[in-house]
Formats: structure tokens, C-alpha cells, sequence
């Protein structure tokens, strides 16, 4: 998978940013605490379009301030 480059999803610095607690996204996004953990960890295996746009509502950004696509190094694809 390395190959195609990765995804890396900043949620730990836009709350960090916004000043909001894990508990108070939680509850203004509905979702699990270990599903944020897993968000901002980068943990998860596979991104939720809903998940996605609770997200960004919750924290008033848009989705390229969330994700960002990490490109392979030049040197892992020769």
C-alpha cells in the first residue's frame, strides 16, 4: 500500500486548534470516543464519508483541512 502513498488525517490539530475537548466533539459530531481516538491516532483502516462530514461540521473546516495525501517516497517506487 506503501507504494500509492497514505492518507494522514490532522483531527488532533484542529481540536488542538479550535480549543474543543475530545468529549465535547464527541458529543457535537455523535460519535464514539474511540472512534475520535481512532481519527486522530490514525488508526483506521478505512474513512467514513459520514464520519467525514460530522467531522467538518463539528468543527467548522473543510475536508482538505482534515485529510491530506501524503505521496510515496521516489525512492520506495524505483
Amino acid at each position: 500500500m506503501a507504494q500509492y502513498g497514505r492518507i494522514e488525517i490532522h483531527l488532533a490539530d484542529l481540536l488542538e486548534k479550535s480549543g474543543l475537548s475530545k468529549n465535547k466533539l464527541c458529543h457535537r459530531a455523535e460519535m464514539q470516543r474511540t472512534q475520535i481516538n481512532g481519527y486522530c491516532n490514525n488508526t483506521i483502516s478505512r474513512l467514513d464519508i459520514d464520519v467525514l462530514a460530522r467531522l467538518c461540521y463539528a468543527l467548522n473546516c473543510e475536508i482538505n483541512d482534515l485529510l491530506e495525501y501524503i505521496p510515496p517516497d521516489q525512492k520506495d517506487a524505483d
